[in-house]
């Protein structure tokens, strides 16, 4: 695991990223204006992958067509991972999904849009990134959040969006349960922090970026839970008002990506598609992803970014939970754990 973090710049001015969260799911076209004989693209990903993907599309259309001669456009679709993977399985036409966890691209296979052995079809089980679950605190961090405990407290509010609807929410919420178990605690000591945790949430928001624009934006709480990607973005823009606060243990957190068959092949689009995803194994995307503190995967460019990423202790939903399949089911499906914990609010 790379070393010390040190947040780097991405942009002299400040970017203003964070004004999309107003905009859920809307598709943004990246490219030169497309003629008749063009091919475009449609990427649908989750909410705080926006900015990642704005840099990656003209990266990868610019070489396609270097190496093809061939004009690429490709949109972008954004909003809570499980809310946009049932949007493709109701007929939203992806040509590929980025998504933060296994399961939304498993609803997918199980529609028959994805093959079955999706997680094989490009390295790493088909995750080119990964990222963890973190905090983001005020200035100062008046309330002393360091651990998963302390977000359990009476007196602290605590942002994070809805498992039901959002990966982000699910991660946090499987972090929180799998650091009891991983410290030796019991089912019903889990089940007990995670549902203090949950009372302390005063605003439960559909995806990741509506998340954050309630604490950055309308100051609404002591802590934001979200990837670590989206903190550190939050404190390039913000600068010293807020701080980034790296708990001892927390989750692994990998954003699979599939191409859509059903829907490439009918549109004669399959190379396209899966160059596409290909380009974010290589090493100018693997540089790209680095630069929005994303964990990547080459060796080599993580050893470049190793000041930018903390080390930290990782666990997977695999060895705590048995398995996306399996978390979903006793967790998130209507009546499971969250349901019961957060009907008892």
């Amino acid at each position: 695991m790379p070393n010390k973090s040190t947040p780097f710049k991405l942009a002299s001015q400040p970017r203003r990223w964070f004004l999309a969260a107003a905009v859920a799911a809307v598709a943004l076209p990246i490219s030169a204006p497309a003629t008749a004989a063009d091919t475009t693209l449609l990427n649908v990903s989750y909410d705080v992958m926006r900015e990642l993907f704005k840099d990656i599309n003209p990266a990868f259309i610019a070489e396609w067509k270097k190496n093809t001669g061939e004009t690429l456009t490709i949109n972008q679709s954004h909003g809570g991972s499980s809310k946009q993977a049932r949007s493709v399985a109701d007929g939203l036409e992806a040509s590929v999904v980025t998504m933060n966890q296994a399961n939304d691209v498993d609803l997918l296979a199980d529609r028959g849009l994805v093959a079955a052995d999706w997680a094989k079809r490009f390295p790493h089980n088909a995750a080119p990134f990964y990222s963890t679950m973190v905090y983001l605190v005020r200035k100062g961090n008046p309330k002393q959040i360091k651990n998963w405990d302390d977000l359990a407290k009476p007196d602290v509010k605590v942002v994070v969006p809805n498992p039901k609807t959002s990966g982000n929410g699910r991660y946090t919420y499987l972090a929180a349960w799998g650091y009891v178990v991983k410290k030796g605690g019991s089912e019903a000591q889990a089940r007990e922090l995670v549902g203090k945790l949950f009372k302390n949430v005063p605003v439960l928001d559909t995806g990741g970026r509506a998340a954050t624009t309630t604490f950055t934006q309308r100051q609404i709480g002591d802590v934001l839970v979200t990837f670590e990607n989206e903190v550190q973005l939050v404190r390039t823009e913000f600068g010293d008002n807020f701080e980034v606060v790296y708990p001892p243990s927390s989750i692994l957190a990998e954003s699979p990506v599939a191409v859509v068959d059903k829907v490439v092949d009918r549109r004669g689009i399959r190379k396209q598609a899966t160059a596409y995803l290909q380009y974010l194994y290589s090493e100018p995307g693997q540089e790209i992803i680095a630069k929005h503190f994303l964990r990547p995967r080459s060796t080599a460019v993580a050893k470049k970014y190793a000041a930018t990423f903390k080390p930290i202790t990782l666990f997977t939903v695999d060895e705590v939970f048995g398995g996306w399949k399996q978390a979903q089911k006793k967790h998130f499906d209507d009546g499971g754990e969250f349901d019961k914990i957060y009907q008892s609010k």
